[in-house]
């Protein structure tokens, strides 16, 4: 791969070069980017103790490419707090690698007028986290992530509301990455974090006076990049099992509630799995399951394993590379790739791609994007748990897993 987008932002007059395509295509969205790197920084936060140094680095590595990006869609907050790049709809038009394409890279911002308490409450998140993450290691870019999710939690707790509220970016990233579950769960979810980097006890406030008016209580079943209902409580819980902080007790409750549904033999509401799943050893199984323990003894991870996707829905992976193909790929020509039954020539290695049905089947095919299609925040909540498990040896599909996870986040930079 070589650079691209390399004007991005120029229409609003701002640097936006550089952070992660979402997925396949080539347009950034910054509240999945937000939680992607969230993600990367929980796991070098609670899992870098069970990463070798060298995948401890790339993790961190990776999640740096993320957190510099996203310094600067906040880096204009007095007037603006820039939320996407791309024309989604022109872009989905063509099938181009990066370097090639030729659709128009129009930013998109909310003026700081306006609300965007979730996209801010997420990248509030990102910060913290990835401040705890590099203190060890560079202080003095860890203070200058603080310094900035203070800032923007300021921003997104003094003015509430949606960023997809605003008409002008509700066109641009809707239906794709609409804030359909609202913001309070991300204004919890940034206090969360920015209690566990600072230890603030005013933190702790915020949390048990906004609990119930922005919804801990409320569908804690999901953890997602739209939700993130289910992790605060997780996170909270942590503490409150660590340092038994009795007012943040419900939230460690709302967390056994939600690991309580995970299995079908106690009492309550539960979750529901694909007839191939088994609900024992619950987390070792569905890692199983992605690596190739499953009907179709397939693995959804690139590269991993004899049997995995050989076509998916990625620009950058079904084209030739500029090394072996330096003219080109227009428009149209791209799709000429995508038709194509060849294998992609380019290997997304240890990209975990969308996977199969609720019925286990998987058809595959560049063409079915919610099968074969890698994304960022599918891809990063992983890097935490293969390093648990690899360190601990206590999953036999993994064998020997030379932390392939940085790859799945590496190749879909911008």
């Amino acid at each position: 791969r070589r650079d691209s987008a390399l004007n991005d932002g120029q229409n609003l007059n701002a640097d936006l070069v550089g952070g992660y395509y979402d997925a396949g295509d080539n347009v950034k969205f910054h509240f999945p980017m937000a939680f992607s790197a969230t993600m990367l920084a929980w796991s070098a936060v609670d899992f870098g103790s069970y990463m070798s140094p060298v995948d401890l680095r790339e993790n961190l590595v990776a999640l740096r490419w993320g957190t510099d990006y996203l310094l600067k869609t906040v880096s204009h907050l007095r007037n603006r707090i820039f939320v996407h790049v791309g024309e989604v709809e022109k872009d989905h038009q063509c099938w181009q690698r990066p370097e090639d394409m030729g659709t128009p890279r129009t930013a998109y911002a909310v003026e700081t007028q306006y609300p965007a308490s979730d996209l801010a409450g997420e990248i509030t998140a990102a910060f913290a986290a990835a401040s705890i993450a590099f203190k060890r290691y560079d202080p003095s870019y860890a203070q200058r992530l603080l310094k900035n999710a203070l800032k923007t939690f300021k921003y997104a707790n003094s003015h509430r509301g949606s960023y997809t509220n605003n008409t002008w970016v509700k066109l641009a990233v809707c239906p794709f990455y609409c804030s359909v579950n609202g913001y309070g769960d991300e204004l919890l979810w940034g206090a969360a974090w920015l209690r566990r980097a600072t230890s603030k006890a005013s933190y702790i406030k915020y949390l048990v006076d906004n609990r119930h008016s922005l919804g801990a209580d409320f569908n804690y079943y999901e953890f997602g990049w739209d939700n993130k209902v289910g992790g605060v409580n997780v996170l909270v819980a942590k503490e409150a099992f660590e340092k038994n902080v009795p007012e943040i007790a419900p939230y460690r409750d709302t967390a056994e509630q939600m690991m309580c549904a995970y299995f079908p033999e106690t009492a309550g509401p539960h979750m529901t799995y694909t007839p191939g799943e088994s609900l024992r050893h619950l987390a070792k199984r569905q890692v199983d399951y992605i690596l190739g323990d499953n009907p179709m003894k397939m693995s959804y991870m690139i590269g991993y394993g004899n049997h995995y996707p050989r076509k998916i829905h990625h620009r950058g992976a079904s084209s030739p590379s500029i090394a072996t193909h330096p003219k080109a790929i227009t428009c149209l020509e791209g799709w000429n790739i995508f038709a194509s039954p060849k294998p992609d020539p380019n290997m997304l290695v240890g990209a975990v791609v969308g996977g199969p049905n609720v019925d286990d089947k998987f058809v595959g095919g560049r063409k079915n994007a919610s099968e074969t299609e890698p994304t960022t925040y599918i891809n990063a909540p992983f890097v935490g748990l293969l390093a648990y498990f690899n360190a601990n040896k206590k999953i036999s599909m993994i064998g020997r897993l030379s932390f392939v996870k940085q790859k799945q986040i590496v190749y879909i930079r911008a």
